[in-house]
């Protein structure tokens, strides 16, 4: 009877890397080796780039005996690696790579209970925290992949990634705080940050009147935080091309671009991340003035809440609908009434413009159902998982841990 491995499993990373080795016929580890069976080689080759978590393989491996060394088996060659793998078709409910739903269930039960909670609690005294937990995670994920680097602290040296200005205004890591000190209590050094962060982005979307659904867990805590590296971080002024070529970097595509877009139905923006379009955008002529693509009643109402030099004022991000969760933000952006030029941008592409539309029409019925599957797909860019030395499980989601 072969045993059979998880995906995402220290043995299935064990395995991989084997595997990896023994393809690696150049390598000093295969010297003198014969060549493996032609078939047995694609079948490896297609487990090698597929990774340690490919969820459309079941995986069972012999290892051959010491003394079944130097014997043909099945036409891989005698000597080849001594290791036989065998990759049978069919799906193994691995959700999201090695990301799986429910991944505290025995470890530590009520850990999303506790996350909700604590979510519940932060917006009963402000409700606009919710919209905060939501931008949390995306500037999370977008930098180094979904790995809490953006809530460390390094106030001395302000060279930490929360520290750069494209996470200016930045809030909801004293929820996360609040959620992983009890949490602490309950199961000690069991529960990541990054899937805290992860559950109350998830909370916030039901709190404010938007789809329930679930997420994989099973992330673990980075092991770095660095200012520079938020670079890659869109920006609010950003032309469509640069989102595209952005969000594509971390793995999304344009669907994925309008709907986690679309998240700005909620919260709002601060009249810094407004001021260019509104004052000093590149017009005809070389001057400096307003964006023309707002339509002039609009421009009015934009100016009129943020007048020059008035970086803090708050404006909604979903004129007259920011409070709940909806499609009005699309409505807008289709009307030219995105408020940052990112969410405007959307209009300026064929491509995301036609979604836009889908949304608004034939598709309306799963824009909700679309936007949890492009939440749940972001929060698995760059997980780290299983048991490597990749990443830890913070003791504090603010400092790496000393041991």
């Amino acid at each position: 009877m072969l045993p059979s491995i998880n995906p995402g499993s220290a043995a299935a990373h064990a395995l991989h890397r084997r595997i990896k080795t023994f393809l690696e016929t150049d390598s000093p580890a295969n010297a003198g080796r014969d060549s493996p069976n032609p078939a047995l080689q694609v079948k490896l080759s297609l487990f090698a780039q597929a990774g340690a978590a490919a969820t459309n393989w079941s995986i069972v491996f012999l290892e051959l005996e010491p003394s079944m060394a130097g014997a043909s088996t099945r036409g891989v060659a005698p000597g080849a690696a001594a290791l036989v793998v065998l990759l049978l078709a069919g799906n193994i409910g691995v959700s999201r790579g090695q990301l799986q739903v429910g991944f505290y269930s025995d470890s530590c039960p009520d850990a999303e209970d506790t996350v909700t909670a604590a979510v519940q609690d932060a917006a009963a005294s402000d409700p606009t925290i919710l919209p905060a937990l939501l931008r949390l995670q995306f500037h999370d994920c977008f930098v180094r992949g979904c790995d809490a680097s953006i809530l460390i602290k390094r106030p001395a040296s302000r060279d930490a990634e929360e520290n750069n200005s494209k996470n200016q205004g930045l809030r909801g890591q004293d929820v996360v705080d609040a959620a992983k000190a009890q949490l602490e209590d309950q199961c000690p050094g069991v529960v990541s940050c990054a899937d805290i962060i992860a559950l109350a982005a998830r909370d916030a979307v039901a709190m404010t009147g938007g789809p329930t659904f679930d997420v994989p867990t099973g992330r673990r805590d980075g092991l770095a935080s660095n200012l520079r590296d938020a670079d890659v971080l869109p920006d609010a002024a950003d032309s469509i091309s640069v989102l595209r070529s952005r969000f594509a970097a971390s793995g999304l595509d344009d669907r994925d671009l309008v709907l986690l877009t679309a998240a700005h139905t909620v919260g709002t923006t601060a009249c810094f991340f407004v001021k260019d379009r509104l004052y000093n955008f590149p017009v005809a002529g070389g001057g400096r003035g307003a964006d023309p693509s707002i339509p002039a009643a609009f421009l009015a109402e934009l100016k009129a809440r943020c007048a020059p030099g008035d970086f803090n004022t708050r404006l909604p991000l979903d004129r007259g609908s920011e409070a709940d969760f909806d499609d009005s933000i699309l409505r807008n952006i289709r009307a030219g009434l995105g408020v940052i030029a990112s969410d405007a941008a959307l209009a300026a592409s064929n491509a995301t413009r036609a979604l836009v539309d889908a949304y608004l029409g034939a598709a309306a019925a799963s824009f909700g159902r679309d936007f949890a599957a492009a939440m749940v797909k972001m929060g698995s860019i760059g997980a780290i998982t299983g048991d490597d030395d990749a990443g830890e499980v913070r003791d504090v989601c603010s400092a790496f841990n000393t041991n």
